[in-house]
């Protein structure tokens, strides 16, 4: 096979919505590195996309890709395990690898009796995770991620991993700004509230003493070109979309500075209270049709939507934005192939300077 110039501020998601099996992931793995798509993205699910089983998978079957959590939690593994699963990733790969840390779904912690992350707790496991890859002997820990007599890590190297946070609100973008490496931003922002968070962690990135380029911003951006059958396109728009809706309505709306009635609407909606789970994973056709009719049309605006040349331009603008790369969200690399094929024909200059790792900044 005739080698391409990897696309590395391009990234996908593994395994988009609700795969059958996780071993869909060889075959998406394949047609990214030979689309030249740059990066991988693993987010997680407490069903069949445990992260780090994933990433190992990626890692395996992969020569090129960058590969990221984006994200897993810190406190769902002993910070022990954490940190080697990291380290592992890092040999497996060749320095492919950055761990991606988020906050997590504050109702299914809930009920699973795991206790809800604060943002202090993020820095705190940046901080933690950084002295135990640095070879630091970390006797008596007693802080917020826990008691632990002992943390010692000793796996040839004191190269930290780079660090990634999945940030949403003003205090997770300032964090990221302060104290990661990379920040991974959420699906269906509008432009307005991306410049606003970039400016957010970059300026944090600056008060704190770092270059404020040095911190690599990824857009998440849903990117369902209109070559894909309709069925299709509305599970990976409106069905996502109302599926965050359902699980964290309120802080998309605050975030974005919508006007919340439609949401209230939305909620009340019977069709809507009548499907009984994940609307992106049940709802029928029908059914996302009617939603999609009861929510304002800005609300889907934010996503790369048409011809492969009109999704592209929707990419580009987010760099314009001040974004480093762009996570095309929701689709496979084959669903892809359109959109990457014009990308790389319009591919602004610079960004053949952009290291496989996507927690790595450019240049």
């Amino acid at each position: 096979m005739t080698e391409i110039d990897p696309l590395n501020e391009l990234a996908f998601y593994t395994l988009a919505g609700a795969p059958k099996s996780p071993r869909d992931l060889i075959d998406e793995v394949a047609d990214a590195e030979r689309l030249g798509i740059g990066n991988a993205f693993i987010s997680e699910r407490f069903n069949i996309k445990e992260a780090a089983t994933l990433s190992g998978a990626v890692g395996a079957v992969s020569t090129n890709l960058g590969i990221a959590t984006g994200a897993t939690n810190h406190n769902t593994r002993h910070p022990m395990v954490t940190a080697s699963y990291a380290t592992t990733m890092d040999r497996l790969t060749d320095g492919r690898f950055a761990l991606g840390l988020g906050r997590g779904i504050g109702p299914i912690f809930d009920a699973y009796g795991v206790p809800r992350i604060t943002t202090h707790q993020l820095e705190e496991a940046a901080t933690l995770l950084r002295r135990i890859w640095g070879g630091e002997l970390v006797l008596g820990y007693d802080g917020p991620l826990g008691k632990f007599p002992v943390l010692h890590m000793d796996w040839g190297s004191t190269e930290p991993i780079p660090l990634m946070l999945t940030a949403f609100g003003p205090n997770s973008l300032a964090l990221g700004g302060r104290t990661y490496d990379g920040v991974i931003l959420h699906t269906f922002f509008t432009d307005e509230t991306t410049a606003r968070c970039v400016d957010t962690i970059r300026t944090a990135a600056e008060q704190a003493g770092r270059d404020p380029d040095s911190v690599r911003i990824w857009s998440c951006l849903a990117t369902v070109g209109d070559h894909l059958p309709e069925d299709l396109r509305l599970k990976k728009t409106v069905g996502r979309l109302a599926t965050y809706l359902q699980g964290y309505g309120d802080l998309m709306v605050e975030t974005n500075r919508w006007d919340p009635a439609p949401l209230a609407a939305f909620r009340a909606d019977p069709v809507v209270g009548s499907i009984g789970g994940a609307i992106d994973q049940i709802g029928t056709t029908e059914q996302l049709q009617h939603i999609e009719s009861i929510l304002p049309p800005e609300w889907l605006a934010p996503a790369a939507t048409g011809t492969p040349d009109q999704c592209v331009d929707t990419v580009i603008g987010q760099l314009d934005l001040g974004c480093n790369g762009v996570i095309l969200h929701g689709a496979s690399p084959a669903q892809l192939e359109p959109v990457v094929e014009a990308y790389r024909a319009r591919r602004p200059a610079g960004y053949e300077k952009a290291p496989a790792n996507p927690g790595r900044p450019i240049g």
